[in-house]
């Protein structure tokens, strides 16, 4: 049943098939020929159980976030401080593209939202700056992923629900990760630019005065992350209340800077909504496939599969990992998340890895998988916002910062008190 379960899923995806409806047409057609079950009459009771889970909510919330944040300009204003504070450094607004990631993914939890709105807001300065244009592309596509590492991130959250891991701590599981992959991401950058110093493009010289006054458009940004993630932390709010209070901090912050207006608005409704859309069509299809999955009795023949090769617990995990990393190049990320997870943790967690540490570990390679080709989204993403050339610049371009994401899992493996320090602290 597995090798007819991934072909049919490639296939699928491979014709162009929506991911939501591949997920969704596979649950179907593995329902109809391995069990004599109606399954698809669970359809119906899958869709409503899900759909009214609380946990949930949070997603449209941080979608509404990062919409308000890019519409009032305020990611703008943080783009130029951050350019202001680390162009000094050899590659020069490459590290602001990397930085501005890093800061903005601490608001809307999206990696493709991250992606899009710094690469809008930076690709006009690569040609003005004449910077080598695949490292400098790269650098957007590979700093978007951090949205999906540092929180408050989506993906933790559907991790969390999908595998019934606590939320609080793997958001405080992803703060050390996600701070150490954005200074990989900057080292590479160094590395690039001290071997090719023409990569780095023309400097911008910026005084002490300049930089000072710059520092107030960053106020924003960690102001939104504190409401958010110290309401958490601080136990005024669950991440689902949080989220709405991200919202109305931004909603405030868009006023003061006297941005909102109701055109504006009617953009982050229907940005919100386009996007919520997919991403909920996506988690409905998913859970119904596990679903099917489990009935037929796939879960538990993978389980026994990877059981009798009599691998030790660390060469299974490194099965795992390079299966994440094959199915990364053919496999949307959010898809891959919701389909894998169930059936992966329960493998790991039984080999005696740490659930919260496995899933900061998932989020690195789900990141690879968003900047490896053929489908790695965040290529897509960074080549819709160029007024020119291929895509294979992109693709060359975030080939450095692959390896770079190699290192941090090794480092996470080696070192798994990187993700479970902080929440050996707070639990």
């Amino acid at each position: 049943m597995l090798p007819v379960t991934i072909i049919v899923l490639l296939v699928l995806i491979g014709i162009s098939v929506p991911v939501a409806a591949a997920l969704g047409w596979l649950g179907l057609i593995l329902g109809h020929f391995f069990t004599m079950m109606p399954i698809h009459r669970a359809i119906g009771d899958i869709v409503w159980t899900n759909s009214i889970e609380f946990l949930l909510v949070a997603i449209p919330m941080f979608v509404m976030l990062g919409e308000i944040l890019l519409r009032s300009g305020i990611t703008t204003r943080m783009y130029d401080a951050m350019a202001k504070w680390l162009s000094w450094l050899p590659g020069g607004l490459m590290h602001s593209n990397i930085g501005a990631c890093a800061l903005f993914a601490a608001t809307s939890g999206s990696s493709v939202a991250t992606a899009a709105t710094i690469g809008t807001v930076a690709e006009p300065e690569m040609h003005k700056r004449k910077y080598n244009e695949p490292l400098f592309l790269g650098t957007i596509a590979a700093g978007g992923t951090l949205g999906i590492l540092i929180p408050p991130s989506i993906n933790l959250i559907v991790f969390g629900l999908l595998t019934n891991t606590s939320v609080s701590e793997l958001y405080l599981a992803g703060f050390v990760p996600g701070l150490l992959m954005a200074g990989l991401f900057m080292a590479t950058v160094v590395i690039a630019c001290i071997l090719k110093p023409e990569w780095g493009g023309e400097r911008v010289p910026y005084n002490l005065s300049e930089r000072l006054a710059s520092l107030v458009h960053l106020l924003p940004p960690i102001f939104i992350f504190l409401v958010v993630v110290g309401s958490i932390y601080a136990g005024w709010a669950t991440p689902t209340e949080a989220a709405s209070l991200g919202v109305v901090a931004s909603l405030l912050l868009a006023a003061v800077h006297r941005s909102l207006s109701w055109q504006m608005m009617r953009e982050v409704f229907r940005g919100t909504m386009r996007t919520t859309a997919i991403i909920m069509l996506i988690i409905i299809a998913a859970v119904f496939l596990n679903f099917v999955l489990t009935a037929i009795g796939l879960t538990a023949q993978l389980t026994d599969f990877i059981t009798s090769l009599g691998l030790s617990p660390l060469g299974t995990l490194m099965l795992i990992v390079v299966f994440y990393v094959i199915l990364g190049c053919f496999m949307e990320t959010f898809s891959m998340l919701i389909t894998t997870a169930t059936i992966v943790t329960p493998i790991v967690v039984s080999m005696g890895y740490d659930p919260v540490w496995f899933g900061i570990l998932l989020m690195v390679l789900l990141e690879t998988a968003l900047i490896t080709p053929p489908i790695g989204i965040n290529l897509f993403v960074v080549q819709s916002i160029r007024s020119q050339g291929v895509l294979k610049d992109v693709m060359v371009g975030a080939l450095p910062f692959v390896f770079t994401m190699f290192a941090m899992v090794a480092l996470l493996i080696a070192f798994p008190d990187l993700a479970l320090w902080l929440p050996s602290l707070f639990y």
